[in-house]
C-alpha cells in the first residue's frame, strides 16, 4: 500500500506539468455515497476546511478504506453531506487531483487513485522472481496495511521537527518506544524496565542481534523443524550449528524435546510457541511451564519468537508470556505482523544481566531504528498491540481461505489456528514442491514445506497464508486445485525450480 502524502505539503506543480500515467481506471467502479463518506472523514481539520478535508480524504484513499478506482460524490451531494461551502469541496478535490489521488473523467465524477497507478495497490517488491508482477503472492506471509496505519504516520509527521535537532542515533531504541513496549509487557503480567528492551529493524534483525551475542561459531541451538527459515539463516550466519526438534502438525512432542535439550546441550533454543510459523500451533501454559522445566535442566536459554502473538484471531485470552516461566528468557517482538511489513521494527526483550551484550552486538551491525517509524509505532501501540480493523479482516481472509481449500482440495488435510498468518496442509502425497513448480505456472506462490524444514523432508505440507483478500484467496486455491490434479496424476511437466525465498 501506498504511504500517503498529506495535501499540506504536497510539492507545488507548476500548471499544465505532466505526470506519469496512472493507467485507467474501472470503466464500473465502485461509489462510495456522500453520508458515508460523510461519517468516514469525521471531525477533519477545518483549518482552512479544504485543505483538512482534503487530508483527510488521502489518508481514506492511502490506507485502503476508499478503495482504487473508487468514484467519489458529487461535489453538490458532499457539500449537502459536509454542510460546507461548495468551494470547500471543490479545493478539496483539486488537491486530491494535484497529489495523484484522485482523478476526475469528464461526465463520469471523480474516482479515487494512487500515485504511481493501481500496481501500488499491491506493492510486489517481495517477491522472488522477475516476472510475477501479475502472480498472486502466496509465499509471502505479511498483509497489506490496515485502515488508520497512514493517519499513525501524518501524526508522527507533526512530531519529527521536534526531533531534528538532535543526531538521531538512539542503539537501545528512543525512550518513548521503550517504555510503551515495556508497557505492553507489563500488560500481559510481565513486569519490564524500558531498559530491557532493545529496538530493532524487524524482529529478523532482532535475532541475528541474540545469535551474534550468544550463539558465536561452533555453539549448537535447538530449532523447531518446520521453522521460520530467514530466522535460521540468522543463526547460522553467527556461526551456530542447528539442532533440529521436530514440531508435528498436532503440537509439540515435548519428550522429544526433553531427550534433545539432554543430549545436545544448546546454548539457546529458538521457539515460536505463538502461532508458530509455519504450523499456527499455540502452546498451552501448562506445555510452557514443563517446556521451561526441560531448558532450565539444560542450562539452556529461551529465544522466544512472538511475531504472530498479538494476531489471536477468535477472541480468545492468550498464554502467559513464556518469560513467566522462565525468566532468563530473551523475547523477540515485531510490528511487521500486528501492524505493517513496511513498518521496519522489532525489538528484544532480554533479562537485565544480558542487556549489555545485546547492545554491543548490535552496535556492529547498526547504530539505531528510523526516528520516524519509532514514533509511528509509539502513537501505534498507545492504541494496544494490533489495530482491531486489522484483526477483523484478517479473521474475515483466514475464514475464506479455509472454507475454499476444504471445497475445492478435500483430500488437504490442516487444523484452523485461532491466529497468526496461515494454513499449514498437509498433502496426500509428497508432492509440495512440485505443486510449487506448477502453481508458479498458473500464476500462484506458495512455500513448499522443504523451505520450513531446518534438516530436510517436509515434502506433505505447504504453507497457505491468509494474508489477500477473499476473492484473491479463492482464485489462488482454484488455480492450486488445477496445479493438484496436473501433479497428482504425474502429468506435471519438468521444471527447473528458481530458489524459492520465503519472505515472511
Amino acid at each position: 500500500m501506498t504511504q500517503a502524502t498529506s495535501a499540506r505539503s504536497a510539492p507545488h506543480r507548476p500548471a499544465g506539468a505532466r505526470r506519469s500515467d496512472p493507467g485507467p481506471l474501472p470503466l464500473s467502479a465502485t461509489t462510495v455515497s456522500a453520508p458515508r463518506l460523510a461519517a468516514l472523514v469525521g471531525g477533519f481539520d477545518r483549518s482552512p476546511a479544504y485543505l483538512g478535508l482534503a487530508d483527510a480524504l488521502t489518508l481514506l484513499i492511502g490506507d485502503g478504506r476508499i478503495g482504487y478506482g473508487t468514484r467519489l460524490p458529487s461535489e453538490r451531494d458532499l457539500t449537502e453531506a459536509l454542510a460546507v461551502s461548495r468551494t470547500t469541496v471543490t479545493r478539496a478535490y483539486a488537491a486530491l487531483r494535484e497529489t495523484g489521488f484522485a482523478e476526475a473523467r469528464q461526465g463520469a465524477g471523480t474516482f479515487a487513485r494512487l500515485p504511481g497507478g493501481r500496481g501500488r495497490a499491491h506493492d510486489r517488491a517481495l517477491l522472488p522472481g522477475p516476472d510475477d508482477a501479475e502472480a498472486i503472492d502466496l509465499n509471502c506471509a505479511a498483509a497489506s496495511a490496515p485502515p488508520g496505519l497512514a493517519a499513525a504516520f501524518a501524526e508522527a509527521a507533526a512530531l519529527l521537527p521536534a526531533h531534528l535537532g538532535g543526531h538521531g542515533y538512539f542503539p537501545a531504541g528512543m525512550p518513548a518506544l521503550q517504555a510503551a513496549i515495556a508497557a505492553s509487557y507489563a500488560a500481559r503480567g510481565l513486569p519490564t524496565d524500558p531498559a530491557q528492551v532493545l529496538v530493532t529493524p524487524g524482529a529478523l534483525s532482532a535475532a541475528a542481534i541474540v545469535a551474534r551475542a550468544f550463539a558465536g561459531p561452533g555453539s549448537r541451538v535447538l530449532v523447531e523443524s518446520p521453522v521460520y527459515p530467514n530466522a535460521t539463516g540468522a543463526i547460522r550466519n553467527a556461526g551456530a550449528r542447528l539442532v533440529p526438534c521436530p514440531v508435528d502438525p498436532d503440537g509439540w512432542d515435548l519428550d522429544a524435546v526433553a531427550s534433545t535439550l539432554r543430549r545436545s546441550r544448546p546454548a539457546l533454543a529458538y521457539l515460536v510457541p505463538d502461532f508458530q510459523n509455519p504450523t499456527g500451533l499455540l502452546m498451552a501454559d501448562e506445555e510452557r511451564e514443563r517446556y521451561a522445566s526441560y531448558l532450565r535442566a539444560a542450562g539452556t536459554v529461551a529465544v522466544v519468537d512472538e511475531a504472530h502473538q498479538a494476531l489471536a484471531l477468535d477472541g480468545q485470552a492468550m498464554p502467559a508470556p513464556f518469560a513467566l516461566h522462565s525468566p532468563d528468557t530473551i523475547t523477540l517482538g515485531s510490528a511487521s505482523k500486528s501492524f505493517w511489513g513496511g513498518l521496519r521494527l522489532g525489538w528484544v526483550r532480554a533479562p537485565h544481566h544480558r542487556v549489555e551484550a545485546l547492545t554491543q552486538a548490535r552496535l556492529v551491525l547498526d547504530l539505531g531504528s528510523p526516528v520516524m517509524e519509532q514514533l509511528v509505532l509509539t502513537r501505534l501501540l498507545a492504541g494496544g498491540p494490533v489495530l482491531p480493523e486489522h484483526v477483523t479482516r484478517l479473521r474475515t481472509q483466514r475464514d475464506a481461505l479455509a472454507a475454499s481449500v476444504r471445497s475445492r482440495l478435500p483430500g488437504w488435510r490442516f487444523r484452523l489456528p485461532g491466529g497468526g498468518l496461515a494454513l499449514w496442509c498437509e498433502l496426500p502425497a509428497a508432492r509440495a514442491s512440485a505443486l510449487a513448480d506448477e502453481a508458479e505456472r498458473r500464476g500462484v506462490l506458495v512455500a513448499p514445506g522443504p523451505v520450513f524444514a531446518a534438516d530436510g523432508g517436509l515434502d506433505r505440507f505447504v504453507r497457505l497464508p491468509w494474508s489477500r483478500p477473499a476473492a484473491e484467496l479463492d482464485d489462488a486455491v482454484a488455480r492450486l486445485a488445477e496445479a493438484w490434479d496436473v501433479v497428482a496424476r504425474g502429468r506435471g511437466r519438468s521444471h527447473t525450480a528458481r530458489d524459492r525465498v520465503t519472505v515472511a
